[in-house]
């Protein structure tokens, strides 16, 4: 539960070869942009970047500085040899978040088990990858949608219900 009336904010990073080079459209970033609006969320910022552990590394260091809040990847997660969105996350990562990341596959059966998102933290900002399909970037945020204001808020430093 939120207690401030401000709206958590988020942003979203497509992971696509093909939408970096403009030969596809955007379709999982813009799902997660309509999903985290509806959930309250204030989307302030949605980026494409190309496969590899570089370029998705460099461009989570960039968005995830001096951000408090959610920064959501989708795609990158498979086992395809361009898929290493989760290896240049475990690079900027401080801590990971296991539970976050397990929760995420096991909404999504069965192709769920072959998604190696992660989830975890850097600074004040809560990085997950999602699958790159519309189908699973969405039933992944939806698996942890309702505990995101809570993480967010210890994040922050609230001890709200730690009493």
């Amino acid at each position: 539960m939120v207690h401030s009336t401000s709206r958590p904010e988020a942003k979203v990073l497509v992971v696509s070869d093909r939408v970096a080079a403009g030969v596809s459209q955007d379709s999982s970033g813009r799902a997660l942009a309509d999903c985290l609006n509806k959930a309250g969320f204030s989307v302030v910022d949605r980026q494409v970047v190309a496969d590899g552990i570089d370029s998705v590394a460099e461009a989570l260091i960039r968005m995830a500085q001096n951000f408090a809040g959610l920064l959501i990847t989708t795609g990158g997660t498979g086992f395809s040899p361009r898929d290493l969105t989760p290896e240049a996350t475990l690079r900027v990562l401080e801590r990971e978040a296991p539970g976050m990341a397990e929760t995420m596959r096991q909404a999504n059966p069965p192709l769920g088990g072959l998604s190696r998102g992660r989830a975890g933290t850097v600074g004040g900002c809560l990085i997950l990858n999602v699958p790159g399909s519309v189908a699973g970037a969405t039933e992944s945020l939806g698996a942890v949608l309702g505990i995101l204001p809570h993480a967010l808020g210890l994040l922050a430093g609230s001890h709200d219900g730690h009493k």
